[in-house]
Formats: structure tokens, C-alpha cells, sequence
């Protein structure tokens, strides 16, 4: 214990300037023992006051205080029991803390230091002390009835809490002297007051000799008081010469301070002057040109073969020194305003070298037909141009010197390209497209089309068709007559192509984005890399570059289309929007005819057969869904087209749509309506183009749209007929729709083939109903009232009581249907039923079985009322089950 209350001491209460007096180990009652101490403490600074703390040990093994009460708000202390001992105890602040102490003489312990410190610190406000041995509070026996705490009780209480007031006890010397001094007066414990004078007459005798002994020493004192003078003189003088010579010090250190100082400035002017050199040498290095490179650029000769590696290191070297990260305090020299200038003038006469010599040679290649067209070849070939790019390519450092620093020569020699090397572009676009319009079509001019002259000349025509293209703002796909419609009978077709000339279209036009392709990815790379397209430095738009009609189109049709405005995935791939529509406006100067010959080739084809917007749609998707490049000049000229595509096929379904809507049936006998009559080619050729396609959920989505529109129109056409029964359409067109969807399988079209289903038999049972009705009219009507008394309450046994529906009625109205009788009238009914339906439905046998086990039904109703309602009376019909099936079979085979 004595090592927790140092512990204690040291690291909880000494910080705060407080002395431990008192420590208890307690716990908490109850299962969990949380343990802690209660240490009581006076402060060591006056005015001095106690403390009651609660201490616990923390996790890291450190003593921390949880709470702390001042003595003064201790209002009960309870010993629990003062009979018996126990270690519980409770302590009355704000509220009841109740502890267990770690035994009970722990607890008598502190339990008695509380009562002396509020014996010592709180005289007339002491807390109650209840339940409490009277032994461990007998210092009470001190105390006055009014509270007062006499003098010896406080002197114990001190006592006890070792307390560093004023109070010092005797040491051993003094304590002996004071035994000494008292022996030799015999009263002194006897009589203090004669002690007490005994001892002032002494100090008197004392203080006497001491003044006696004072007024003999004055000689002496005064001896001592001239010597005293003279050594102050003598220390005046020391410190006079001490003065002089620290006067002389002084002098001596500012002169040395003075030495310093010019060393450091020495020091630093020698510093500064060599980084001077240092950053001198490193200028004129920076700006240094060696002179056999100055002699290269000055008369740089680039037809001469084998010069033009050192022409390109001489201009290397050169814009290094022109790029040269110069300080902007050092670009104040004169000396580097004068290099400057020298280096303007060589850069000046060196790009006007370059920029002629590339000027030339790009118009010679322009005007060089290279390779062209073959028009017998096997397969459809637009021709490369890799003979240019390899002529061009020795010159890609040079283009990209003039980039860099002569921007005015870049823009011109960029026009220049772009409209020299545009012209065999055009010519090769033009004949490649005219070859592939003669190969689909065989030399047959077809509806909407134009010669390649009539296309080149149209000008003013071919802008407008762009516009159209890229913006939807008209309607390409046109047609002069109604085409392919579903709700138009077949003979009202317009000229269509065959099925043969429609999967060479497929061929030739999936040729024809094949080979544009890999002609425009080519000429983009070497756009790209040779014009140092994908320089981060661009600073400066390419309006250098014409501006035509396919440039900005492409941009925004490209977004239109749903296509990826993404970065060139070219070697320009990563430096944003800039250069990338840098380049694409760069592609759309040279080939500036491109996207109007293709929307040309797509507009002829689109009104020549209404079914080629779907094998343009479904290829342009290909090609645009499956594009790497998807920000090339050729993928947003696609995606512009595929814009266009997407409108032209949902225009052909919706015509497909109206056409459903706007059906009418004008013939004598209706059959089988041509909307769904038409509807399996459609669908054939719809599943031929969509086979595997990224597209398909767009179909899928229209033939939903259409069957839906069946449903709805079908009824609507069944009402408008005037000559046959709505039942027969119905019932009819609802078979033939139900055997497309089965046979064609189309996927996602279960729920609308079971509709269909359900359509028909609907129809089916109300065509039966309606025009079989019953046959056996008056029987039917006889055993309607019988049904009628039974429901009234007659017992079914006691209707042939009923006169009315005696025995002798019911074999009256029985001998009415004889077998012929029955016969005969199934027989005008078959060909009543014939006349309504039509070849096409092949409905006919369907129609008559169905009736066939209509009359089968009435029949055995009617013979199970007769068993019922007549038993005994051995009466039957005049035919059975077995005749009615072959009046059945004789009518149908018969016919």
C-alpha cells in the first residue's frame, strides 16, 4: 500500500500541488468489481483547504482521476453498522456514492482522518457522521457544545496530518540546552512564573555585558573604518585603469569587426562573380550555333539527294536555340536581343526554303493520277494512295519545324495539302460509287438515281442533300408511289428490287464501307503524323483548314447518332477536343465529297426499295458500333449517315404502322386481309437483315408495334365489311397471324402468338354460335320449358304430367326431325358456311367440325332431358349420334 500512495503521489497529486494524507481501496457493490481509490489531500498553498478524489487505473497501467468533491460539499458519512464491522461505507456529495473499502480497518482508518480534516478545516459545518463507532470520533470529547475545536485537538489533528505550517518541533541540542538550563532552576516546573522572571533577569545581565563589551571595541572600529577608506581609494584606482583599458578593447574589436565584414563582402562579391560565369556560360551555350549548321540553312538545298538528314539536324539544333529556356531578367541583354534577331532572320529564310519546297511538291502530287479505279477488277477497290505518304515521309521532321515555329507557312502548306491531294480523293469517291451503283444494279437506271456527272454538277443540289443528311430536316426516303406496305394489296406495289438485286445491294454496299475505311484510317495516320496533329502544343484552332459543309456536320451528327465523340485513336489519342476536331476538320477538307456521295448512294437505293433502309441501317450499325476509332472523321461521317438511317427506318414502320391503320377491304369477299397477308415477307426479310444484329431489339420492338396494331384493326376491317360475317374475318385472320408467329418463331413474340390463339378460338365459338345456332329448333324450345318447370319447382319425373309437355307432345314435335329433315338442313348450312369463308383461310373443315360437335352437344343434352324427364317412356329420337356423324362426313366429302 505504502508504494500506491508514493505512486499516487508522484504522478496524480504532485503535478497539482497537493500532499496526500489519506488513501482507502474500494469497489463498487455488485457483480462487477470496478475498482478505484478514495484519496483525501490539502492543498500546500494557503489558504489551505481538503479534497476528497476518486482515483482509478487506467488500462495503460496509469493512475487518473474520475471524480473530485472539495470537504466542504461531504454532507453524510455512513459506517453502515457501528456494532459490527463492515467494509461498506457511503459518502453524501451531490448524491449517495456507496463503496466496499478493502477491509474494515481500511475503512475505520480513513473514516477517521475524514472526521479530523473536518475537525481541522470545517470546525462549525462538519458533516453528520451516522452508523459510526464512537471509539474512532473520541477527539469529540475536545470539542465545546457550540462546535468550537479547543487548541489541543487542532494540535493533533496537525499531528496526525504532518501538517508544514509555522509549527517546528525542537532539535536534540536545543531540547538538551532547554533540560540543562531547567535544572539549574529548581522552581522551574514547580513555579513557571518565577522561572519565567529568573530568566528575563538573566537576559538582562546578558544584554548589559554585550553593551559594555561594544563600548570597549570603538578604537578598533574606528582602525577598521580608515582602513575600509583607504581600500575603497585603492579600488576607485583599479577601476579607473580597468576603464582605460577597456576603452582600448573597444577600439580593437571595432577594428576587427570591420575586417570581418570586408572579408564577407569579399567572399560574396567572389560568389556572386562565379555564378555570373556559371550562368553566362549556360546562356551562351543555350544560344550557341555552330557555323557549319548555319551554312546548312542558308542554302539548304532539299531536291539534293542525301542532304536532307543534315538539313534536318541543322533545324533540329536550330529550334533548340530558338526554344532555349531563356531568364526573363537575362532577355534584357543586348547581346541576347542581338542572337535573337540573328536567329529570327535564318529561321525566316530557312522556313521560306522548306515551305516552297513542300508547296511544290504537294500540288505535283496533287496533279499525279497514281493509281485509279479498275472498273473490271473481281471485287469493288477504292484505290490507296501509299504512294504519296511514302514520298511525304523523309519531310515529317521538317513539317513539324514549321509547326512549331512558323504557324502562318503551317496553315498555308496545310491548305495546300488538303486541296491538292482532295482532288483525287473526289475523283476516286466519284468512280467508286458510280462502279458501285453499275454493279448492283447491272447498267438498270433506277428511280431517284443520277449519273456521277449529273451528281458532280448538281452543286447547289448536293449541298442541300448534305444538309438533309446531317441535319433530318428532310425526308430522304421519298417515294414516288405507296412501295412495300403491309396494308396494301401486293398488286399496288410499286417497282420494288428483287429479293436477288436486294442481297447484291447488301454485298456491294457492305463493300463499299469496307473499303472506305481503311483508305480514310490511313490517310488520318498520316495526317496525324506527319502535320503533328497530335502535338499538345496546338495552341491555335485549325481554322487553317477550309471549312466545308462535311466538317461540321460530322461533329454534330456525330452526337446525334449516339456515336462516341471520344479522342482520335490514332496516335493524337490523348490530348482532348482540340485536336481532335483538328483532325476531323482536317479529313472533312480532303474529303469534302465523301459524306455526299454516300448519302447520295444511300437516298437512291432507300427510294429505289423501301426494304433497303434496313440493310442500311443494319450495316451502318455494324460499322459504327464496332469502330475503334470512334472520334475518326470516318466514324462521325457514319454515325451522321446512321442518323439518318435510324429516322428512314422508323419511317418505313411507321408507314408500315399506317398502312395497318388505313387498311380497307373493298373486295367482294374479304379473306384474308393484306396486312397480314404481306406480313410473312416482311417478316422473312426483316429476320434475313436483322439475323445477329446489334439491332435486332429495335425490330423486335416494331413487330410488337405492328402485331399489336393487327389485334386492333382486324376487328375494325371485320366491322367495315359489308358482305362478310365479322366473325369469319376475325376468326380467320387471327389463324393465318397465329400460324406466321408459329412458323416464323419470332423471339419475344409468345404472349401476342397466344392472344392470337385465343382471338381465333373466340371468333371461332362465336361463328359457330351465331350461324350453327339450333338446328333442332322446336325441340330445343319444348325442353326449354321443361328446363324452365323443373327450375320453377316440378319435380323432373311429374313434367310429363304437365299438359303442355305430355308424352304426346314431345313425339309430336320429334316426328318433326326425321333423319332426311336433319340432313337436308345440315347441308344448306354447309353451304351457307362455304359461301362465307374464303379459299385463303382454309378454315372450312375446321369450321364444320367444330359445328359438327355443336349439334353432338345439343343432341346429348336433349337425350339426357328425355331420360330424365320421361323415363320409362321409351321415347327417342329419330336419328343417332352415329347418323349425325355420317351426315357429316357425306356433306363434307360431297363438296
Amino acid at each position: 500500500m505504502a508504494a500506491i500512495r508514493h505512486s499516487l503521489q508522484r504522478d496524480v497529486f504532485e503535478p497539482t500541488e497537493e500532499r496526500l494524507v489519506g488513501v482507502l481501496y474500494v469497489t463498487k457493490p455488485g457483480r462487477k468489481k470496478k475498482t478505484s481509490f478514495l484519496c483525501a489531500t490539502i492543498n500546500k498553498e494557503k489558504p489551505i483547504y481538503a479534497t476528497i478524489h476518486q482515483v482509478k487505473k487506467t488500462d495503460k497501467d496509469v493512475y487518473k482521476k474520475k471524480n473530485s468533491w472539495p470537504l466542504r460539499e461531504l454532507q453524510v458519512v455512513d459506517g453502515k453498522d457501528e456494532n459490527k464491522d463492515t467494509a461498506d461505507v457511503d459518502l453524501t456529495f451531490d448524491r449517495v456514492y456507496k463503496w466496499v473499502a478493502n477491509s474494515a480497518p481500511d475503512k475505520h482508518a480513513f473514516i477517521q482522518l475524514l472526521w479530523k480534516l473536518c475537525c481541522r478545516y470545517l470546525p462549525k459545518q462538519k458533516p453528520q457522521f451516522i452508523n459510526i463507532s464512537a471509539e474512532l470520533i473520541e477527539e469529540n470529547v475536545n470539542i465545546a457544545e457550540n462546535g468550537d475545536v479547543t487548541t489541543s485537538a487542532l494540535d493533533n489533528v496537525d499531528a496526525v496530518l504532518n501538517d508544514d505550517g509555522d509549527y517546528r518541533a525542537l532539535s536534540e541540542k536545543e531540547q538538551m540546552d532547554l533540560e540543562r538550563l531547567m535544572e539549574q532552576c529548581d522552581s522551574a516546573v514547580s513555579n513557571a512564573e518565577a522561572f519565567a522572571e529568573q530568566l528575563s533577569r538573566d537576559l538582562s545581565v546578558l544584554d548589559g555585558a554585550n553593551i559594555h563589551s561594544m563600548m570597549a571595541s570603538e578604537a578598533q572600529v574606528e582602525a577598521l573604518m580608515e582602513m575600509i577608506d583607504t581600500a575603497y581609494t585603492e579600488a576607485e584606482k583599479i577601476e579607473s585603469r580597468l576603464d582605460s583599458y577597456d576603452e582600448i578593447l573597444q577600439h580593437v574589436k571595432d577594428s576587427i569587426e570591420k575586417i570581418a565584414d570586408k572579408n564577407t563582402s569579399i567572399e560574396q562579391t567572389n560568389a556572386n562573380n562565379s555564378k555570373l560565369l556559371e550562368e553566362l556560360d549556360r546562356l551562351i551555350n543555350q544560344l550557341e550555333l555552330p557555323q557549319q549548321y548555319q551554312e546548312v540553312l542558308i542554302s539548304a538545298d532539299l531536291n539534293k539527294t542525301g542532304s536532307l538528314p543534315q538539313v534536318i539536324e541543322a533545324a533540329t539544333a536550330l529550334q533548340t536555340v530558338i526554344n532555349a529556356p531563356v531568364p526573363s531578367h537575362l532577355s534584357q541583354l543586348q547581346a541576347f536581343q542581338d542572337q535573337k534577331k540573328r536567329f529570327e532572320k535564318l529561321k525566316s529564310r530557312f522556313s521560306q526554303i522548306v515551305s516552297r519546297h513542300l508547296n511544290n511538291l504537294f500540288i505535283h502530287l496533287g496533279n499525279d493520277p497514281g493509281e485509279t479505279l479498275s472498273l473490271h477488277a473481281e471485287q469493288l477497290t477504292l484505290p490507296r494512295h501509299g504512294s504519296i505518304h511514302n514520298e511525304l515521309q523523309p519531310y515529317i521532321a521538317l513539317m513539324h519545324w514549321i509547326r512549331a515555329l512558323d504557324h502562318r507557312a503551317y496553315q498555308h502548306l496545310n491548305k495546300t495539302y488538303a486541296t491538292s491531294i482532295s482532288k483525287l480523293y473526289e475523283r476516286d469517291i466519284r468512280l467508286f460509287f458510280e462502279e458501285a451503283r453499275q454493279r448492283i444494279s447491272g447498267g438498270r437506271r433506277l428511280r431517284g438515281s443520277g449519273s456521277s456527272q449529273d451528281i458532280a454538277s448538281m452543286s447547289g443540289v448536293a449541298g442541300k442533300l448534305t444538309s438533309q443528311i446531317k441535319h433530318g430536316a428532310q425526308n430522304l426516303s421519298t417515294r414516288a408511289n405507296t412501295g412495300a406496305l403491309l396494308g396494301v394489296d401486293r398488286d399496288q406495289w410499286g417497282s420494288e428490287l428483287d429479293m436477288q438485286e436486294r442481297q447484291k445491294f447488301d454485298e456491294i454496299f457492305e463493300r463499299v464501307l469496307s473499303e472506305l475505311q481503311p483508305v480514310c484510317l490511313a490517310e488520318q495516320e498520316f495526317c496525324i503524323a506527319f502535320f503533328n496533329l497530335n502535338s499538345a502544343g496546338s495552341e491555335k484552332p485549325s481554322s487553317s483548314v477550309a471549312s466545308t459543309p462535311g466538317s461540321s456536320g460530322s461533329e454534330e451528327s456525330s452526337g446525334s447518332a449516339g456515336t462516341s465523340s471520344g479522342t482520335v485513336g490514332t496516335p493524337g489519342s490523348g490530348h482532348g477536343k482540340l485536336v481532335n476536331r483538328e483532325v476531323r476538320s482536317m479529313m472533312a477538307a480532303l474529303f469534302t465529297t465523301l459524306e455526299q456521295q454516300l448519302g447520295s448512294f444511300i437516298n437512291t437505293y432507300d427510294r429505289a426499295d423501301s426494304y433497303c433502309c434496313l440493310y442500311i441501317y443494319v450495316r451502318l450499325s455494324e460499322h459504327v458500333l464496332t469502330a475503334e476509332d470512334t472520334g475518326s472523321f470516318l466514324s462521325t461521317t457514319f454515325g451522321s449517315c446512321l442518323v439518318q438511317a435510324k429516322r428512314n427506318f422508323d419511317r418505313f414502320m411507321n408507314s408500315q404502322l399506317q398502312s395497318i391503320q388505313e387498311c380497307r377491304v373493298t373486295k367482294k369477299k374479304c379473306g384474308i386481309i393484306p396486312f397480314i397477308t404481306n406480313f410473312e415477307e416482311f417478316a422473312q426479310t426483316a429476320e434475313c437483315v436483322f439475323k445477329k444484329s446489334e439491332r435486332r431489339a429495335d425490330l423486335d420492338k416494331w413487330y410488337v408495334r405492328l402485331v399489336i396494331a393487327m389485334f386492333e384493326h382486324i376487328p375494325r376491317v371485320a366491322s367495315e365489311h359489308q358482305r362478310t360475317p365479322p366473325e369469319v374475318i376475325k376468326m380467320e385472320n387471327y389463324h393465318v397471324l397465329h400460324q406466321l408467329m408459329f412458323q416464323l418463331k419470332l423471339p419475344g413474340m409468345d404472349v401476342q402468338r397466344k392472344e392470337a390463339k385465343q382471338r381465333y378460338q373466340e371468333a371461332l365459338n362465336a361463328y359457330v354460335t351465331q350461324y350453327f345456332g339450333r338446328p333442332l329448333e322446336k325441340l330445343n324450345l319444348f325442353f326449354d320449358g321443361v328446363t324452365a318447370k323443373v327450375a320453377s319447382g316440378v319435380k323432373e319425373s311429374e313434367v310429363g304430367y304437365q299438359l303442355a309437355f305430355s308424352k304426346q307432345e314431345l313425339r309430336k314435335v320429334i316426328k318433326e326431325y326425321p333423319g332426311k329433315e336433319v340432313k337436308k338442313g345440315l347441308e344448306q348450312l354447309y353451304k351457307k358456311v362455304e359461301k362465307h369463308l374464303s379459299e385463303e383461310g382454309n378454315l372450312l373443315q375446321v369450321v364444320w367440325r367444330a359445328m359438327q360437335e355443336e349439334f353432338i352437344r345439343q343432341y346429348k343434352l336433349i337425350e339426357d332431358l328425355i331420360h330424365r324427364c320421361y323415363p320409362g317412356a321409351m321415347i327417342n329420337l329419330e336419328f343417332s349420334i352415329d347418323d349425325i356423324l355420317n351426315y357429316f362426313s357425306d356433306i363434307a366429302q360431297s363438296h
